[in-house]
């Protein structure tokens, strides 16, 4: 671990929530994952309607400019009656000064919290803080901004009106505005195709770094995610693609980031392991699939019908 002197903590993981103090605290916090060391620090946090996680893995050459960007877009979107947003920057075991960088925004900014995992890994990321979360919508979205800001009132509006379950931005969209490069253009559309060939997908987009999900979805569909890296994604849109959760997709404008650390080609190899993985899974019916869509979706009924609230599709410029 980066701090020293962290106090031990109890094993209440699951149902004790962060408790803040006014000033910057720093704290060790109970996880999820046997073994694994995870410290947060942030200022007073009355709670939040949508909780925003940034995993990053040393990014302190952007991480300020990109939490600063993120939090002035969120000062415009908020309005009266609309939803409350927190930010909290996930440190995976960085080795440069992304930690520190990370703790001053979290002392800075009122909206972000910071917390330092000790080991690496998206899917890691996501699941600790996301199962501590105490916010009804649980997102992300990649450091580098790559996805134009003014489309998340339409990713987290089907969820806070309780329409979806999950939502994805998406880049295969034909409605959606993409500039990357011919090699990971093929790779992604390839590996899509692979997912609704072997198992049957009806997604369209597994990889885009712009999701959202429900806190009480989320909670149903965690513990069964086996993968701790980028096959995370896939994972949990294929459980709840099979237990025919609600997945809403909205067309995104999208552009690479060049100096991505994602290694494309073995990344894709360890995806396809998974993509096996699952198959077999879901052929010896080891996923309660059934139990997940009673508990989640409700029978349809006319009164449970309404429009979103305007409030949630407004987006800034």
């Amino acid at each position: 671990m980066t701090i020293d002197n962290i106090p031990t903590v109890s094993d209440e993981r699951l149902e004790q929530k962060m408790q803040w103090q006014s000033g910057l605290v720093i704290k060790s916090v109970p996880t999820v994952e046997p073994g694994l060391e995870m410290v947060a620090a942030g200022t007073t946090d009355p709670g939040a309607d949508i909780d925003i996680i940034v995993p990053v893995y040393n990014e302190a050459h952007v991480l300020a400019a990109s939490i600063n960007r993120l939090n002035s877009w969120l000062n415009r979107w908020a309005s009266e009656g609309s939803p409350t947003t927190r930010i909290t920057v996930v440190d995976n075991a960085s080795t440069d000064r992304t930690w520190r960088q990370a703790r001053k925004l979290a002392a800075d900014l009122n909206r972000v919290r910071a917390v330092h995992l000790d080991r690496k890994g998206r899917g890691r990321a996501l699941r600790e803080v996301w199962t501590m979360s105490d916010a009804t919508v649980l997102s992300y979205m990649d450091v580098d901004l790559s996805t134009n800001l003014n489309a998340f009132p339409g990713l987290v509006a089907p969820l806070l009106t309780g329409h979806s379950q999950v939502a994805i931005g998406s880049r295969l969209d034909r409605r959606s505005r993409v500039i990357r490069g011919g090699k990971r253009e093929f790779i992604s559309r390839s590996y899509n195709h692979i997912l609704r060939l072997s198992l049957g997908a009806h997604f369209s987009d597994a990889q885009c770094g712009f999701k959202a999900i429900r806190s009480d979805a989320a909670a149903e569909l965690l513990p069964l995610i086996e993968d701790s890296q980028w096959f995370f994604d896939t994972e949990m849109l294929v459980l709840a693609d099979r237990a025919k959760l609600r997945i809403s997709e909205i067309p995104v404008d999208w552009v690479d980031d060049p100096d991505s650390r994602v290694n494309v080609t073995r990344t894709a190899l360890d995806d396809l392991k998974g993509v096996a993985r699952m198959e077999k899974n879901l052929i010896l019916g080891r996923y309660p699939l059934r139990r997940i869509r009673g508990s989640l979706v409700a029978p349809l009924d006319a009164s449970s019908v309404a429009a979103p609230p305007q409030q949630y599709m407004a987006a800034t410029a």
